[in-house]
This record gives C-alpha cells, structure tokens and sequence, in this order.
C-alpha cells in the first residue's frame, strides 16, 4: 500500500513540477518526487540505487536547477 502512495506522489509531483510557472517551485517539486523515489527504492530493498538517487534525486539535481534559475534571471532596468 505505501509502495502505491509513494507511486502516486512521484507522479503527481513531476506533473506539478512540469506546469509550474514559477522555476524555483519547479526545482522543489523535482527534488521531492526524488525523494520519493528514494524511499521507494529502499522499500523495494535497493538500498544502493536508494542512495544515489537519495544524492542525486533530490539534492544536486534540484540545486543545479534552481542554481541555473538564478544565474539566467533577467534584470529589470
């Protein structure tokens, strides 16, 4: 049952995160539907792809993106 929730958030977040307007929401919402992921990995008793996608997943990807976000903002004159 928990396998089937956890399901249900990975994909209702990356749908959240493909229509948001807002990019930094996006990058949250990326790095929660890897975590997600992650937990769904260790119950599935991959504890190895688990943590890499526990470090990649939900904490560099999300960092790179709201990075990018930051960098590639427009200033308004």
């Amino acid at each position: 049952m928990l396998d089937f929730v956890l399901m249900v958030i990975i994909v209702v977040s990356a749908i959240l995160a493909l229509i948001q307007k807002d990019l930094l929401k996006a990058a949250i919402l990326t790095g929660f539907s890897g975590g997600a992921l992650a937990v769904l990995f260790q119950i599935l008793l991959a504890p190895d792809v688990a943590l890499t996608q526990a470090i990649v997943g939900a904490a560099i990807v999300p960092v790179f993106i709201a990075l990018a976000v930051k960098k590639t903002q427009r200033e308004d004159s």
